[in-house]
């Protein structure tokens, strides 16, 4: 497989850590400059761009005069309350000279281990990149604890990339990819420009962090290594201290690039079809001719729930004749399913009492055939 190119994707998610942003006079604003111009250029192109971006808890700690060295738990909540409203503003005014909206996604382990709140969180993203915007994601530093959170912007950065079906993930660093040592303290570290598969002797090269401001070392990026291209997603490792760190690596800057194993549509519809039902949806005729185009399931062509399930857990899909078509995670209850079956999605607000989603099962969360 060749080397995947920047110019080519169409999904983008970008990993920000905090030495690039967050220095000891503050927030780096040229530097954030020249990362604006590049995500404005993608945008342009027509790529939708995703920021994971690291740097609440090292601004706030310097407005509220916290000392250096690792925070308390509590400390860091505070820090991030305070420095979040700072981080956020920043990438607004960054963006918005070049037409670019952008949008803030708080987000916990939560969200994307319960699969109710991962689909929802999946359609709010959905919705921001089709309406144009760049989410900014940053861990909800405010609320998470030991047990719940990431620890990592590069986890989070991965499981977001699957959560959006992404087809490339950019972890910007203070190193320029992945090494068989650490090349600050060995001169003969050899430089790696691709990884096909991750095997127990790269992850036996994985160092410790090299700044004294980022949390995640080499060890954290294999991991999101592991999660982004067992989803179909590219990912690459690439230095980002330069002035457009995007531009830099499309035009040939040094990196390591992880090559995926098949692409993110084809993941996920694994990953559903792997999953054992909780429940059946009869469909009609015109759903099946429907569904075999590709289009989402609508409460309208559904003639029978059966089963007990909550929203976001897997069920079968079979035809009038009972026959398996496929299977789909569903958006309703089966109590909420059974109400709106066989209704348009026009009258979903009047038989729940609360507006809903149109389809019963998005084209996105199925796999047919």
């Amino acid at each position: 497989m060749s080397k995947p190119d920047l110019s080519a994707a169409k999904r983008l998610v970008v990993k920000i850590g905090s030495a690039l942003l967050v220095d000891e006079q503050g927030l780096r604003a040229d530097w954030l400059r020249g990362l604006a111009e590049d995500v404005a250029a993608l945008r342009a192109r027509g790529t939708d761009v995703v920021l994971v971006s690291s740097g609440s808890i090292a601004l706030g700690r310097r407005v509220l005069g916290l000392p250096a060295g690792t925070l308390s738990l509590e400390q860091s909540q505070a820090a991030a309350a305070v420095g979040q409203i700072r981080l956020a503003r920043a990438y607004e005014e960054g963006l918005a000279p070049h037409g670019v909206t952008t949008a803030q996604v708080l987000v916990t382990l939560e969200d994307t281990s319960d699969r109710r709140r991962y689909l929802n969180s999946r359609a709010t993203m959905e919705t921001l990149l089709s309406l144009g915007t760049v989410p900014i994601v940053n861990e909800n530093d405010t609320v998470a604890t030991d047990e719940i959170r990431f620890g990592d912007n590069d986890r989070l950065a991965a499981q977001i990339a699957v959560t959006i079906g992404a087809d490339q993930l950019v972890l910007l660093s203070d190193v320029d990819g992945l090494y068989t040592a650490n090349p600050k303290s060995d001169a003969t570290a050899r430089h790696f420009e691709v990884v096909e598969r991750i095997t127990p002797e790269i992850e036996a090269m994985a160092g410790d962090p090299i700044s004294g401001v980022s949390k995640g070392g080499m060890k954290t990026k294999l991991l999101a290594a592991r999660t982004a291209v067992a989803a179909g997603c590219a990912m690459v490792i690439a230095e980002g201290f330069v002035t457009r760190p995007l531009h830099a690596l499309e035009t040939g800057a040094r990196c390591t690039w992880f090559l995926p194993e098949g692409d993110p549509q084809a993941a996920r519809k694994r990953w559903i079809g792997a999953m054992k039902p909780r429940g059946e949806v009869i469909v009609d005729a015109g759903a099946v001719a429907a569904l075999m185009q590709g289009k989402s399931l609508l409460p309208a062509g559904v003639t029978k729930v059966s089963g007990r399930f909550g929203r976001g857990e897997p069920v079968t899909i079979a035809g009038p004749d009972g026959a398996g078509l496929g299977k789909g995670l569903m958006r309703y209850t089966s109590d909420e399913a059974r109400q709106i079956a066989g209704h348009r999605s026009q009258e979903i607000e009047t038989i729940l009492g609360y507006p809903g989603r149109a389809a019963l099962i998005h084209r996105d969360d199925m796999v047919v055939g």
